[in-house]
């Protein structure tokens, strides 16, 4: 069974300036126990379809189901069934650790023994047992944001939403967060995760769908994904800048490449890319002909297309790319529901009515 479905969602924000249309008709589709990564640059629409799974936001058109139950119908039963950790952490700073959580426990109406009882064993997972008397103010990003994930699973969700959770932090922190994601899918949880770090949908998530202004441009698998753009390639940089040009054509004819669209020159690091169709044969054959032609090599290596080279080739842009686009509207409505939705999300995303 699916344990997250949409079809066909639309979300428009209007403001006195301009209206944007955040979601396009977004399908998506999330197995049971599996972690699905919705990519895509700022403004694509990725927190608004987080939003609206999570019933801070309803859809305009469109429906949405969570463990069979809609989104809109259904939003209290959905709200005690799934957690959310949003892009920024949801916690009070006058608190310390373990009153956070505890909060968070009376919020999903636990008692307040159960509420302390599962606010000592998240704190021990999320390694803040040291920190857990310390106020806030006295956490690191990084802490903050363990502490944050923490508090979204203080009522055990089956289904555990993620937007952007490890901007910002120092590489240490993410690859702790990352092994915590891994352990929550071990026990059988599934998870929507927002993400711009393209590794980071490499290393976790299942299956990936790809968002650019509002729609769902591909999915698939990470390997599914590169191969839309192709095998494996070589990348070469020529010790003369003066070079290139004449490197590129011997070896789009060594290579017998026919199509240009297929190479890559940069003159200003001296980089060229061709195709590597005979993966280290190919290699072997680029050293020859460059080596007899005279031409010298400052570095040479064969690589597999990344999921950068997907997001470059299915936009045309970077996932970093920043522009005023749909999540950055949502925002910026002055009112209605995209403000609504952010001072949901911060005052106590787990409230239940």
């Amino acid at each position: 069974m699916a344990a997250i479905e949409a079809t066909g969602l639309v979300k428009t924000f209007k403001s006195r300036k301009n209206t944007v249309k955040a979601l396009d008709g977004i399908d998506l589709e999330v197995p049971e126990g599996s972690v699905l990564g919705l990519l895509g640059p700022n403004g694509a629409g990725k927190t608004t379809t987080v939003r609206v799974l999570t019933t801070l936001m309803q859809p305009d058109s469109g429906s949405a189901r969570v463990l069979g139950h809609d989104v809109v119908k259904e939003a209290d039963t959905v709200r005690q069934l799934v957690g959310l950790s949003g892009q920024y952490a949801a916690v009070d700073e006058l608190l310390t650790g373990r009153e956070n959580l505890w909060m968070f426990g009376r919020l999903y109406r636990l008692t307040s023994e159960q509420a302390k009882r599962r606010a000592d064993e998240l704190l021990e997972i999320f390694d803040l047992t040291e920190a857990a008397d310390r106020i806030l103010k006295t956490y690191s990003g990084g802490m903050r944001r363990r502490l944050d994930l923490a508090g979204s699973l203080i009522a055990h969700p089956k289904v555990l939403f993620l937007d952007e959770p490890t901007t910002g932090l120092d590489p240490r922190s993410r690859l702790d967060l990352w092994q915590i994601i891994r352990d929550r899918v071990s026990e059988g949880v599934t998870i929507l995760l927002t993400t711009q770090y393209l590794e980071e949908a490499d290393e976790l998530a299942d299956s990936i769908a790809v968002v650019d202004h509002g729609s769902v441009i591909a999915r698939g698998t990470a390997d599914e994904l590169k191969a839309k753009v192709g095998g494996e390639r070589i990348e070469v940089v020529v010790h003369d800048p003066d070079e290139t040009y004449r490197a590129l054509e011997l070896l789009t004819a060594a290579l017998e490449i026919t199509d240009p669209d297929a190479t890559t020159l940069e003159k200003h690091t001296k980089r060229l890319t061709v195709p590597a169709p005979g993966g280290s044969s190919a290699l072997v054959d680029v050293i020859r002909t460059l080596d007899g032609a005279g031409i010298r090599i400052a570095d040479i290596g064969l690589r597999r297309p990344t999921l950068d080279d997907v997001f470059l080739t299915l936009t045309g842009h970077a996932t970093d790319n920043p522009d005023t686009g749909a999540d950055e509207a949502a925002g910026d409505t002055g009112k209605g529901s995209g403000k609504a939705a952010d001072k949901a999300e911060k005052a106590g995303r787990k409230v239940q009515s």
